[in-house]
C-alpha cells in the first residue's frame, strides 16, 4: 500500500524553494473537470508530456501506451479498500496488527484497517496501479501540483514496463524487511526522479546535489490531520520508503553512471532496510548471515496458535527502541543489527499474545549494550511488573500477560514475552546455549510492584562467561 500513496507533506521547498504541497478537502468536481479547473483533455495531454520527460530522465523508453484517468476521492477510497484486501487476507492483517500491539508499536484495540483507509485517502495525490497498469490522478490537485505527482507516479509506470515492479517487490516475500527495502527503492527513486524533473531546466539533479538530509523533506504533519493522529510507527513506516529511499537513490546514482545504471538495483536488490539506511553496505556488501528460530513446536504449548513469523530488520528494531527510548538512542543501538527472526502466537481462549525472538548483533559488546537498553524498554512497555530479576547477561520479570525474558550470549540475544521460564529455557537450549540463570518463581515470594528502573544508555553489561 505504501507504493500507492504519494505523501503530500513531503515538502520540497526545503531543498528546491518550491511551494509546499498539502492535502486539502475541496468541493466535489464537475464531471469531466478537476476541482482545479483543468479538463480531462488537459490532464491527458500533460501526462503524455511528462511521461516523455521522465523517459528521457530515467533512460527508460516507453514500451507501450499507458492507461490514465482522473479519479474522485470516493473512487480512490474504493481502490484503497480493494487493494488492502488483495494485498493481505483478513487473517494476515489481524496477525500483523496483533504483532504490532505486542511490540508496543500500536495501542491495543487500535482499528488499524479503518485508520489506514482514512489516512491513505487523505494522503494520495496520485497513484500507479501495477495490476491494471493504469495511472490515476486525484481530481482535487491543482494543475501545478498535478505535474509533480505525474513525475513521481509515471516513474513507477516506466519502471513497471521494464522491471515488472509488483512481481519484483513480491519476490522478497515472506521477508517483510526485505520487501520494505525494495519498496524504498521504488519510492526513493521515484522521488529522486521527480526532483530531477523539477530541476530539468537547470542542468542539475539529485546526483550533483549536496548530500540530502531526508529530514528536510518532511513538512509539518499537523497540516495533514489524519496523519497527525497516526501512531509514530505508522508515520515512520509510511515515510521511510520516501526519505530513506531518496538518500539511498542519491548514493547509488553517485556511485554509478546515473539513471542509466538504475537497472542494476532491480537486478541486484537490497536485502534489508539496513542497506537502505546505510547505502555503503549495499554498495560494498558483507556476507549476509541469516538468523533462524529453532523448531518451536516442542517449546510452545499447543493452545498457542501461530500468528506469523518474520523479520524486524534494522528499521523495525529501531522503531521498537524509539518507541520507548527516543530516536537518538534507538538509531545508535539498532545500527549494529546483523539479523533477527521473530514469531508471534495467540492463546485461542485468553487472547493473550506470545512473542519469541532472536537478534544477532555485530559483536558481543553490541549485544550486551542492546540487552542493557532493551531491558529498560521492556520495563517501560509493561505495567504491573513484579519479580524483576537482573543479571549481567539476563533479565526477566512477571506480568499479568506472562513472563518476560531476555538473555544474551556472545553476539546474540534471545527473548520471550508472554510465556514462562520453562518455555524460555527450552528455547535457549534448542539454540544450543548452556543453561542460564533463573529468577525466583513468583509462588516463592509475595508480589512486589516495581517502578521502571532507568538504565543509562552507556550500560554495556558483562560477558556471559564472566556472569558464570
Amino acid at each position: 500500500m505504501r507504493r500507492l500513496a504519494l505523501i503530500l507533506f513531503l515538502v520540497f521547498a526545503a531543498l528546491l524553494f518550491l511551494r509546499p504541497v498539502a492535502a486539502q478537502d475541496s468541493p466535489a468536481p464537475q464531471p469531466g473537470r478537476s476541482s482545479a479547473g483543468s479538463s480531462q483533455e488537459d490532464f491527458l495531454k500533460a501526462a503524455d508530456e511528462v511521461v516523455k520527460d521522465m523517459s528521457a530522465i530515467l533512460s527508460l523508453p516507453q514500451l507501450s501506451p499507458l492507461k490514465k484517468s482522473v479519479r474522485t476521492r470516493e473512487e480512490i477510497r474504493a481502490f484503497v479498500i480493494r487493494q488492502m484486501k488483495e494485498d493481505k487476507s483478513e487473517a494476515e492483517r489481524y496477525a500483523g496488527k496483533r504483532t504490532l500491539e505486542k511490540l508496543g508499536l500500536l495501542p491495543k484495540g487500535f482499528e488499524l484497517d479503518a485508520f489506514l483507509v482514512e489516512l491513505l485517502t487523505e494522503q494520495i495525490a496520485g497513484l500507479y496501479d501495477p495490476k491494471g497498469h493504469e495511472f490515476y490522478i486525484a481530481d482535487w490537485n491543482s494543475p501545478e501540483d498535478q505535474k509533480m505527482v505525474m513525475a513521481h507516479e509515471l516513474t513507477h509506470a516506466l519502471q513497471d514496463q521494464h522491471f515488472q515492479i509488483e512481481k519484483w517487490e513480491e519476490a522478497a516475500k515472506p521477508n517483510d524487511d526485505a520487501q520494505l527495502a525494495r519498496d524504498a527503492v521504488l519510492e526513493g527513486s521515484a522521488l529522486a526522479a521527480m526532483v530531477d524533473y523539477l530541476l530539468k531546466d537547470t542542468g542539475k539533479g539529485v546526483r550533483q546535489a549536496p548530500e540530502i538530509n531526508p529530514e528536510l523533506f518532511i513538512g509539518d504533519p499537523t497540516t495533514s490531520p489524519v496523519f497527525a493522529k497516526a501512531p509514530q510507527y505508522i508515520q515512520d513506516s509510511l515515510l521511510f520508503p520516501y526519505v530513506a529511499g531518496l538518500s539511498f537513490t542519491q548514493a547509488f546514482l553517485r556511485a554509478n553512471s546515473g539513471w542509466a545504471d538504475l537497472h542494476k538495483v532491480f537486478e541486484n536488490p537490497p536485502v534489508s532496510t539496513q542497506q537502505i539506511l546505510h547505502p555503503e553496505l549495499y554498495l560494498h556488501p558483507a556476507k549476509v548471515r541469516g538468523v533462524t528460530l529453532p523448531d518451536l513446536k516442542p517449546i510452545v504449548p499447543p493452545q498457542w496458535k501461530k500468528l506469523e513469523e518474520n523479520v524486524l530488520g534494522e528499521f523495525g528494531l529501531r522503531e521498537v527502541l524509539k518507541q520507548f527510548l527516543g530516536k537518538d538512542r534507538a538509531v545508535k543501538l539498532a545500527a549494529p543489527w546483523v539479523g533477527d527472526r521473530y514469531a508471534t502466537f495467540e492463546d485461542t481462549k485468553a487472547k493473550n499474545v506470545l512473542m519469541v525472538y532472536r537478534i544477532r548483533m555485530a559483536s558481543a559488546e553490541d549485544a550486551a549494550r542492546l540487552l542493557g537498553n532493551y531491558s529498560e524498554a521492556l520495563e517501560l512497555k509493561y505495567g504491573g511488573r513484579h519479580d524483576l530479576f537482573r543479571r549481567p547477561n539476563y533479565f526477566s520479570f512477571a506480568t499479568e500477560e506472562g513472563g518476560v525474558f531476555l538473555r544474551c550470549l556472545e553476539e546474540e540475544c534471545a527473548g520471550l514475552e508472554g510465556g514462562d521460564q520453562e518455555m524460555f529455557d527450552k528455547l535457549t537450549a534448542a539454540m544450543g546455549w548452556p543453561a542460564g540463570p533463573k529468577g525466583v518463581p513468583a509462588s516463592d515470594r509475595p508480589i512486589v510492584k516495581t517502578e521502571a528502573v532507568l538504565i543509562p544508555a552507556s550500560y554495556s553489561g558483562l560477558a556471559d562467561q564472566a556472569a558464570r
